[in-house]
């Protein structure tokens, strides 16, 4: 059976972070403070030699691994293999909108209303979360979980068919999907809190449905 390391970072800050407004499949531009969070995550994982580097293909992710590779020290590759699987959700018709103005749209299909994204999360679970996003878009572009979670378990294939036991592999993705991986793998309690641009999160992957997370959402100095 190949086990591999994935070492699952956040993007940096983009200017849709910076104005709180859905991203999903969409993009804007890393901030300058984005670009450092590159840095900064590239220099806590720079002893670490990745036998693999990706990103989702969406820009904000392809830049930050560019920086965060540029810091490693480990003989790594210098620029990430480009995984569409790992992009973020897609918010369909809610992208682009600001945060609390979705948030607003989205309270009118349920008899619950949510204070922001999280508290939805902890509260309704991740997956219905993702389908609440799914029945409110009028142009029925958002993703359900069940799609989400198809791509993300063909990305986890490539990987383990890709790599042998023991790798250590560099993933460079979206906030949302990273909080969706952990709770596929058992830790709704994990998923509810949001993911700071730059942290690395690590899963131990046995398996397109089998995997442990060993950390979470962390920015320590050096791993």
């Amino acid at each position: 059976m190949t086990a591999i390391d994935l070492y699952l970072v956040r993007h940096g800050q983009t200017y849709f972070n910076l104005t709180r407004r859905l991203q999903g499949h969409s993009d804007a531009p890393l901030t300058e403070s984005g670009i450092e969070d590159g840095h900064r995550a590239g220099k806590r994982l720079k002893n670490i030699h990745f036998d693999g580097a990706y990103s989702s293909d969406l820009t904000r992710a392809i830049h930050t691994a560019k920086y965060l590779l540029s810091e490693n020290q480990a003989g790594s590759p210098i620029w990430p293999q480009q995984l569409p699987d790992f992009r973020e959700e897609n918010f369909g018709s809610f992208e682009g909108i600001d945060s609390q103005v979705a948030l607003t749209q989205l309270n009118a299909f349920t008899d619950y209303p949510y204070s922001d994204y999280s508290d939805m999360i902890q509260k309704r679970g991740m997956a219905e979360s993702m389908n609440l996003f799914a029945l409110a878009d009028p142009y029925h572009l958002a993703e359900n979980y069940a799609e989400f979670i198809q791509r993300i378990q063909h990305g986890f294939d490539f990987l383990l068919r890709e790599h042998k036991d023991g790798d250590q592999i560099l993933v460079v993705a979206h906030g949302t999907t990273i909080r969706a991986i952990v709770n596929y793998f058992g830790h709704p309690e994990m998923a509810a809190h949001a993911i700071d641009n730059g942290a690395v999160t690590k899963i131990h992957l046995t398996g397109i449905d089998s995997g442990r997370v060993d950390l979470f959402n962390d920015s320590q100095d050096t791993l």
